[in-house]
């Protein structure tokens, strides 16, 4: 894996990348004045556009849901990115090589770039021979799965001859090496030499959180097939099936607008429930839900204790009731305190997996499993109490003794004591006698890892919190016109702006930390370094008042600037002549004191002056 991308190379495709452009794939946007534009913001519905994006400051910044940040911001949230990837995507967009610290990422990057050219062709192939006469069997067991030819191709699903060499027949006479394709896991080694590693078998492509395809997994469609039902494409440069989820491209948009995902074990569980409105849902490649998989889970999800929508995100698991699904589900369960989010478990009926609900019930029916969905603390604790004989004091006994093993790892105190309740009910006790039993547990239990920590910060200030008072709407506005509009606002001017007096303490937390980068006034990455100084609670401020418009006419947002920054000056030119009077009338008339107060004053008038002749 390579090493940390370089700061600079950061800092510079950043520079080259326009914030409109990218943006601008994904939202609509209109001139909103001189260097700003608008359009309906993509992280939350909306009517009327308070999304805003300033290209010559490069941030974005939504006035409805509060979302707002640089260009890779935007990419990490929107298309659900680490950072590093982030950065790549951007970098490949403009046409940058990145360097990494351990100086290894080019030859990396073209491996990893040609590994994902051998799964991009290899999966048109496959599309492309499912509708072969050969491809028979594969359509009916498609069809048989309740899925015609729209929903084969919305998925991308194909076909793999039941041939030893057509897909790396296919594919060397398209220009790549037999090393390449035993590196993308697409044919295997042997002892009579190479072979394709899926041959007669139902295709789906495996594609990350990107789009790109990484992978395959293949089902068997003939008992002649000795190999495994499900295959998978092993372990590659560009594939790790504990770190992907089948259908999270398709997914992603929708679990992020609902805070919602929905958690299956198939690759045609994840196709029915899309096909049955239920677009929510992935599924795990060939193993187990497990820890690995959880940030990729909170990422695409905002599973964050702070996030700008407090609203709690669900994940809801589908667990087959057989022993399989019993260890998937205490699995889940060990790991379920990661999320920030709820956990809820839903358990289709009598044994079905969630594509023969689909085929045997409906679509309806299919939505009401994940309708019905249960607290994933109720599922556990009524299924360690299942099979126990409720009906005898040792059997109850017992039930409690094991129930009280999952309510102790219940971190929160008021979802602790609402289970108290409810287990004291279902088991006919009084819920003191659960307490008491309970406090004994939690006594002896070892300490658990528990939900994601709230830490205790200040809160968010944000640019709604100013006052309308005419005093703090000058200062605001000449600071907005500073990070704005630099190139309209001469050095000099600005200088005086910065030395002049702010009443507002948030203001003038921002006039210093303008100061702390003065040197860089102007230059690209202004507002980056601005922000860069800010108190973290105040990194928001910064960035909405680095969007949002000033209050003049597309054609006038310079002049208003000049203007604004002039009754800044002017005030505190007041301020100063006020101050000067007040000593002036304290001093004696002819000493040298008074003549220099006087001198002071002819100043400042003769600079309010200039200004308004200016201006």
């Amino acid at each position: 894996m390579a090493g940390r991308i370089r700061r600079t190379d950061i800092d510079e495709v950043r520079q080259r990348v326009n914030i409109a452009d990218v943006v601008g794939d994904y939202v609509t946007l209109k001139s909103a004045g001189v260097g700003s534009m608008k359009g309906l913001c993509p992280f939350h519905d909306e009517r009327s556009p308070s999304f805003h994006v300033r290209p010559q400051a490069g941030f974005y910044h939504c006035f409805g849901c509060g979302e707002g940040g640089d260009v890779y911001t935007f990419i990490q949230k929107l298309d659900a990115l680490s950072f590093t990837e982030a950065v790549e995507r951007l970098a490949a967009r403009v046409g940058f090589t990145l360097s990494y610290e351990d100086g290894v990422a080019v030859e990396d990057g073209q491996k990893r770039s040609r590994l994902l050219q051998v799964n991009k062709e290899a999966e048109e192939f496959f599309r492309a021979q499912i509708h072969t006469p050969a491809a028979e069997a594969g359509r009916a067991f498609l069809a048989q799965k309740g899925f015609d030819q729209l929903a084969a191709e919305r998925f991308g699903v194909g076909y793999a001859p039941d041939s030893f060499d057509a897909l790396s027949t296919h594919l060397t006479a398209k220009g790549f090496t037999i090393p390449e394709l035993v590196d993308a896991g697409v044919v295997s080694k042997g002892e009579r030499g190479v072979y394709d590693r899926f041959r007669g078998r139902v295709i789906w492509p495996i594609r990350d959180v990107t789009g790109q395809t990484v992978g395959f997994g293949a089902r068997r469609l003939s008992d002649d097939d000795k190999g495994p039902k499900y295959l998978n494409t092993p372990e590659t440069a560009v594939y790790h099936k504990s770190k992907v989820l089948y259908g999270l491209d398709l997914a992603k948009r929708q679990i992020a607008k609902k805070h919602q995902v929905v958690i299956v074990e198939g690759y045609t569980d994840v196709m029915a429930c899309h096909l049955a409105g239920i677009d929510t849902a992935v599924a795990t490649c060939g193993t187990a839900f497990g820890a690995d998989h959880i940030p990729l889970v909170r990422r695409v999800l905002g599973d964050s204790e702070h996030s700008v929508d407090q609203s709690r995100g669900e994940v809801i698991f589908t667990f087959d009731p057989d022993e399989a699904g019993q260890k998937a589900a205490s699995k889940a369960f060990a790991d379920q305190g990661k999320f920030a989010a709820q956990t809820y478990v839903a358990v289709p009926p009598e044994g079905l997996d969630p594509c023969d609900v689909r085929i045997e019930r409906g679509d309806a029916a299919l939505r009401d499993v994940i309708d019905s969905r249960r607290p994933m603390y109720e599922f556990m604790i009524k299924r360690v109490m299942d099979g126990m004989d409720l009906n005898t004091v040792e059997g109850r006994a017992h039930a409690l003794r094991q129930a009280l093993q999952v309510v102790a790892t219940i971190r929160d105190g008021i979802v602790r004591q609402g289970y108290v309740r409810e287990l004291a009910g279902w088991l006919g006790m009084e819920p003191a006698e659960v307490s008491r039993e309970l406090q004994q547990t939690s006594r002896k239990a070892p300490a658990t890892a528990g939900p994601v920590a709230v830490s205790e910060e200040a809160p968010i200030y944000q640019l709604g919190s100013l006052s309308n008072d005419p005093v703090t709407v000058i200062e605001r506005d000449a600071l907005m016109a500073l990070l704005q509009h630099p190139e309209v606002i001469p050095l000099e001017r600005a200088i005086l702006v910065l030395q002049a007096h702010f009443s507002h303490g948030a203001l003038a937390l921002v006039r210093d930390a303008i100061l702390a980068v003065f040197d860089h006034y102007g230059e690209s990455g202004w507002v980056g370094r601005v922000q860069a100084e800010i108190p973290n609670t105040l990194q928001v401020f910064v960035q909405q008042m680095a969007v949002h418009p000033l209050p003049e006419r597309d054609d006038e947002a310079g002049r208003y600037a000049l203007g604004v920054t002039a009754t800044l000056l002017d005030k505190d030119l007041l301020r100063r002549k006020g101050q000067l009077l007040s000593s002036l009338q304290r001093s004696v008339a002819g000493s040298d004191e008074y003549a220099a107060l006087q001198r002071q004053l002819v100043e400042i008038e003769t600079t309010r002056r200039a200004l308004r002749e200016g201006d």
